[in-house]
């Protein structure tokens, strides 16, 4: 039986789409990751912490104009799994975005943008529950 590993909540933070917000998260082991919502979209973004803050991949999570009920606050979650190799960014404990920095790989509930292939060498983006479960395995 292989077992989930534990997620360990290193951000959590209230904030209301369409409002200039940043929120950064960095494990031990220096991986380390970004919300940022512009006032026009969501991103969740890998980066690189040895030259300042070099993007390494970047996840679409929403467009503004699209969000039904934007005028409710959300709780921000960015969690880290046991091993610091998996961030996952869950908005109101929905998970929306996975960075996993051992296979370099990022994933998104809509998919997008497609990998820069640079960073990140799969092709499927788009993260489903299925796979969720699989990556929270040990």
């Amino acid at each position: 039986m292989i077992s989930k590993q534990k997620l360990i909540i290193y951000q959590e933070q209230i904030f209301n789409i369409g409002e200039d917000t940043f929120i950064d998260s960095t494990a031990e082991n220096n991986n380390a990751v970004v919300f940022e919502d512009n006032c026009e979209t969501g991103y969740f973004y890998a980066v690189d912490r040895s030259s300042d803050l070099k993007i390494l991949d970047g996840l679409h999570i929403y467009d503004v104009g699209n969000v039904t009920d934007k005028d409710k606050p959300l709780t921000l979650k960015i969690l880290w799994t046991e091993d610091q190799s998996k961030a996952f960014l869950s908005l109101n404990n929905y998970y929306h975005a996975v960075f996993d920095f051992k296979n370099k790989a990022g994933y998104c509930r809509n998919g997008f943008p497609e990998t820069n292939n640079s960073w990140t060498k799969i092709k499927e983006r788009k993260l489903t529950d299925f796979l969720i479960e699989e990556l929270s395995k040990k």
